[in-house]
C-alpha cells in the first residue's frame, strides 16, 4: 500500500472499476491499480467529481487536499468510521481519568525526548566541528528526562514546562546541523520562513493526517486528547500521538539537506513564507513516503491499543441489555 502524490494543475481522476485513471484534458495521462492505494495527497489544482471522492472513501482511500494561497489550507476525506462505539464511549470516560492522562501523558514525552537525544547523539558522531553545541543540548535533554523519570506522577502543568524546556534545548542542537545559507535558527511556522521550517512544516503535516486517519479508522474521536489540551477545531488526540514521531519527520529534514538532496536555490520566499519549488517538490514527496510506510503500520498497532482499552471501558459503562450485544 502506497500514497499517490499529485502536484500537476488541471489533472483529472477517474475511477474505473478497480483503476483509478488520471487525464490531462481527454488525454489519459496514466493509471494506478486502486488495491494498491492507501492514500492519496493533492498537492495541485486536480479535479474529481463527488461519486469518485466517495468510493475512494468507500474503499478507505483518504485524501489530503492542499489549497488557499500557499498551500495552507488543508481538507482531510476519511473513509467509514469503525461501528464499535463502546470505543469511544470510553475514549470520553478516560478523558475524566487524571491519573491516566498522566501516565499516558508522560510516557509520550518521556518518549519523545528519548528519541530527540537519539538523533543528536547520532549527528555527534559526524560532525565533530558541532561537538560543543550538541552535547549541550545532550546534556540538557539528560537533565530533562531524569526529572520525568523521578516523578511518575507527574502533573500535566509541569509536563509541559519540562517538554518546553527540553524542546528548546533540543533545537539549540538540532539548528547547528544545518548549513548558514539556510537561515535556519529555530523552529518557526505559519508561514515557516526558511528552508528547513518550510520542509518540516510540510512534514507534520502529512504526518499528522496520516495519525488523524489512524484515528478514525481504530473507531477513536481525534479530538478528544490527554496531554494537549481541548482545543475548538484541533484533533487533540492525533498531536497527542504525533508528538513521538515529529523526530523521524526532524531526521528526514536532516538527512535531505545533509545529503543535498534538498538545497538553497530549490526554495523561493513570497512575502514572509519559504516555499519549496515545484521540481523539489516531486523529490520530496517520493522520498517521505519511505517515512510515512512504517508510521502507517505504527499507528495501526497504536491506535488498536487504545481501541481495545476504550472499547472495555466503554462496555462496562454501558447498561447491561446494551454490553450484551
Amino acid at each position: 500500500m502506497t500514497t499517490l502524490y499529485l502536484d500537476r494543475r488541471d489533472l483529472r481522476l477517474d475511477l474505473s472499476g478497480q483503476t483509478l485513471a488520471l487525464y490531462a484534458g481527454d488525454r489519459r495521462e496514466g493509471t494506478v491499480p486502486v488495491h494498491l492505494l492507501d492514500s492519496i495527497v493533492l498537492r495541485s489544482n486536480v479535479h474529481l467529481d463527488s461519486a469518485v471522492l466517495a468510493r475512494l472513501a468507500d474503499r478507505g482511500i483518504s485524501i489530503t487536499a492542499f489549497g488557499g494561497r500557499l498551500g495552507s489550507k488543508l481538507a482531510l476525506v476519511h473513509g467509514p468510521v469503525h461501528n464499535d462505539a463502546a470505543r469511544r464511549i470510553g475514549q470520553y470516560r478516560r478523558y475524566d481519568d487524571l491519573a491516566w492522562q498522566r501516565r499516558w501523558s508522560r510516557a509520550l514525552v518521556l518518549q519523545k525526548l528519548r528519541r530527540q537525544r537519539r538523533l543528536l547523539s547520532d549527528a555527534l558522531a559526524g560532525r565533530a566541528d558541532q561537538r560543543h553545541a550538541l552535547t549541550t543540548a545532550l546534556h540538557a535533554l539528560d537533565a530533562q528526562i531524569a526529572q520525568l523519570r523521578a516523578e511518575p506522577s507527574i502533573d500535566l502543568a509541569r509536563l509541559r514546562g519540562i517538554e518546553g524546556a527540553a524542546a528548546a534545548a533540543y533545537f539549540r542542537g538540532f539548528t547547528a546541523l544545518f548549513a548558514d545559507a539556510l537561515r535556519f535558527q529555530g523552529r518557526n511556522r505559519r508561514p515557516p520562513r526558511d528552508p528547513v521550517n518550510s520542509v518540516l512544516s510540510l512534514g507534520y503535516t502529512l504526518l499528522h493526517a496520516e495519525v488523524v486517519r489512524a484515528c478514525y479508522g481504530a473507531g477513536l474521536d481525534p479530538m478528544i486528547g490527554y496531554y494537549h489540551r481541548l482545543q475548538f477545531g484541533r484533533e487533540s488526540l492525533a498531536c497527542d500521538l504525533v508528538e513521538p514521531l515529529r523526530i523521524r519527520v526532524d531526521r528526514f529534514a536532516w538527512e535531505q539537506f545533509r545529503d543535498r538532496t534538498l538545497r538553497a536555490e530549490d526554495f523561493s520566499m513570497d512575502g514572509d513564507a519559504c516555499l519549496l519549488g515545484k521540481a523539489a517538490r516531486g523529490a520530496f514527496f517520493h522520498a517521505f513516503d519511505a517515512v510515512l510506510t512504517p508510521v502507517r503500520q505504527l499507528m495501526r498497532r497504536a491506535t488498536q491499543r487504545l481501541a481495545n482499552d476504550f472499547a472495555r471501558i466503554g462496555r462496562q459503562a454501558l447498561p447491561v441489555d446494551a454490553a450484551a450485544h
